[in-house]
């Protein structure tokens, strides 16, 4: 059943559907590569598809030839060139059905429960507090659900019960851990030194590594991460690809407690 015609051009529900849907996909992809050197590559391919179609109905056929092969070629180095942004799309996707929040799916997907970390907050808490106050800049990732081991084979394993003191000896700045992050699972520290993704996003201005660190960390895995600058000791938090600048260690507590324990 058609619902209208405009001359030659039959226009049905589905027709509309079809539209709407690609429009959502299309804005999707756009909201995940903005700010980013993937958009003017996005935006480039878009270019170039746009002008094969008009060769092609102009009808140079050795130049449609080429410019097939081209895109051909294109659409696989695409994905070589966005498969960051594939990840956090699908991760996007996966973060935000419901099945994912299942809990019988959830243990037939082996995902444990992340309310063990609230226990260990306090201690970190106050690391942080102390951390800020001193100027001692530092990098905490603190696991939820996701696997961390990639990242805690980057660095130097520990394996020891989070403590202020000892956290505190680590982001020493003559401590030769005191470079990259310091990855806490399943009440324990694991690993310090660890090299994590670096995040190409704009939409936080001139931010430095550690940030960007804890960004990038924040967009790959659902992992909390703080940061305390060592220029400025101000606190930041890095939650789900959002970073929380400048935020007090008793706003920090009271966020990450409610992330860690939220369905």
């Amino acid at each position: 059943m058609f619902l209208f015609q405009i001359g030659f051009l039959t226009v049905e529900w589905v027709d509309i559907l079809d539209v709407a849907l690609v429009a959502f996909l299309l804005y999707q992809i756009y909201f995940l590569v903005r700010g980013s050197l993937a958009s003017r590559v996005f935006l480039g391919y878009l270019l170039i598809y746009l002008f094969y179609l008009i060769v092609k109905a102009i009808g140079l056929e050795l130049l449609t030839k080429i410019l097939e092969y081209f895109m051909g070629v294109g659409a696989v180095a695409l994905l070589v060139i966005f498969q960051q942004e594939i990840r956090r799309f699908l991760l996007f996707v996966g973060k935000s059905t419901a099945f994912a929040n299942n809990r019988l799916l959830g243990r037939f997907f082996n995902t444990q429960s992340a309310n063990n970390n609230v226990g260990e907050l306090k201690s970190v808490i106050e690391t942080v507090r102390t951390m800020a106050s001193e100027f001692t800049g530092g990098l905490l990732v603190i696991k939820k659900n996701d696997e961390l081991d990639k990242y805690i084979l980057t660095g130097e394993e520990i394996d020891a019960l989070p403590s202020k003191r000892l956290l505190l000896s680590l982001f020493n700045q003559y401590s030769p851990m005191n470079d990259g992050g310091a990855i806490l699972a399943n009440g324990r520290i694991k690993a310090a030194r660890c090299i994590l993704p670096v995040s190409d996003s704009d939409d936080y201005g001139n931010i430095g590594f550690r940030h960007r660190a804890a960004l990038g960390m924040s967009e790959v895995t659902d992992a909390a991460v703080l940061v305390v600058s060592e220029e400025t000791g101000r606190i930041s938090l890095a939650l789900e690809g959002k970073l929380l600048s400048n935020i007090a260690a008793s706003e920090a507590e009271e966020r990450l407690k409610k992330y860690f324990t939220q369905s």
